[in-house]
C-alpha cells in the first residue's frame, strides 16, 4: 500500500482545540500545510476561531456535531487546551487546583468523549491526539495540579484507545518538554529557570513549536496507522534527568 500524498488528504478535516495560540496554533498551521481542512476552536474568540470552553460539555458536544454537519466528516482531533497554576500542595488554593484539573483533565475527557462519539457514529477511522506534558511523568515542585492533570490525561487516552480500537479509532498523547509558549513564558521570566531546564535536557536546548507540530501530524496521519494508546515523549531526553526546582529559583529572585 502506498503512502497517501498531500493531494489524497485535501478532503480530510481536522479540529484543533486550543488552536488560537502557542502549540495549538503551530499544530493548526502544520495540519493545513499537510492538506487538512482545519477547524480551530478556542475559548479566546478571534477571526476563524470557533469559540468553545472545554469545561462546558454542551459547547464541546455542539462543536463536534457542528463540524460533522458542516463538513460531513471528521478525521483528526487534537486537544491542546490547557492552563497551569503554581503553589505548594500544603498551601494550594483548592479552587485553583480544581480549575487546572477541570480544563486539562475534564476538558480532555469531554473532547475525547464527543469527538469519539462522532467518529463512532460516522463509522470511519480517525485519530485523536491530546497534548500531555513532560510533567505527566516527571514531577515538578509547585506544579501539583498540572502534573496530576497531565498524568491523568495519559491514562485517560490509553483507556479510550482500548475502548475505541474496535472502531478503528486511534488515541495517542504527545508529552512535550520545554517549548517557549504563552503558557511557559511566565516561568521563563524567572532568572535561572530556562538554564536549569536546558542543563537537564541531554540534547541541550528547548524544543520548538514546529517539532511538536510535526509529532502531532505524524500521529494524525497514515504513517502511524498501527499506533494507539501511545504516549510520545518529546523533550530532548529531559525525562531522563531531573525537573527544575521552580520554587528555589523564585525564592532567589524574590530574596536575592
Amino acid at each position: 500500500m502506498s503512502t497517501p500524498t498531500r493531494l489524497d488528504r485535501l478532503d480530510r478535516v481536522a479540529v484543533v482545540v486550543g488552536g488560537a495560540s502557542g502549540l495549538g496554533a503551530g499544530i493548526a498551521v502544520r495540519l493545513r500545510a499537510d492538506g487538512y481542512d482545519v477547524v480551530v476552536a478556542d475559548r479566546t474568540p478571534g477571526a476563524g476561531v470557533v469559540e468553545v470552553d472545554v469545561t462546558d460539555e454542551v459547547g464541546v458536544e455542539a462543536l463536534f456535531a457542528g463540524v460533522v454537519e458542516q463538513h460531513g466528516r471528521l478525521d483528526a482531533v487534537v486537544n491542546a487546551a490547557g492552563i497551569s497554576t503554581f503553589g505548594a500542595v500544603v498551601d494550594h488554593d483548592a479552587a485553583e487546583f480544581r480549575a487546572v484539573v477541570d480544563v486539562c483533565l475534564t476538558g480532555g475527557f469531554l473532547v475525547l468523549k464527543h469527538a469519539g462519539r462522532q467518529l463512532v457514529r460516522l463509522g470511519t477511522p480517525g485519530s485523536l491526539v491530546t497534548l500531555a506534558s513532560l510533567n505527566a511523568r516527571q514531577p515538578g515542585p509547585g506544579l501539583a495540579a498540572y502534573c496530576a492533570a497531565k498524568a491523568g490525561l495519559v491514562m485517560l487516552a490509553q483507556v479510550t484507545a482500548l475502548e475505541l480500537g474496535r472502531h478503528g479509532i486511534r488515541v495517542n498523547t504527545v508529552s512535550p518538554g520545554l517549548v517557549v509558549t504563552p503558557l511557559t513564558a511566565p516561568a521563563m521570566d524567572v532568572p535561572g529557570v530556562r538554564e536549569d531546564y536546558v542543563d537537564n535536557t541531554p540534547l541541550g536546548r528547548p524544543g520548538t513549536v514546529e517539532e511538536v507540530a510535526a509529532a502531532v501530524a505524524f500521529l494524525c496521519g497514515a504513517e502511524s496507522a498501527w499506533m494507539t494508546g501511545e504516549n510520545l515523549d518529546l523533550n530532548g531526553g529531559a525525562h531522563l534527568q531531573r525537573y527544575p526546582d521552580l520554587p528555589a529559583h523564585i525564592e532567589r529572585m524574590l530574596n536575592p
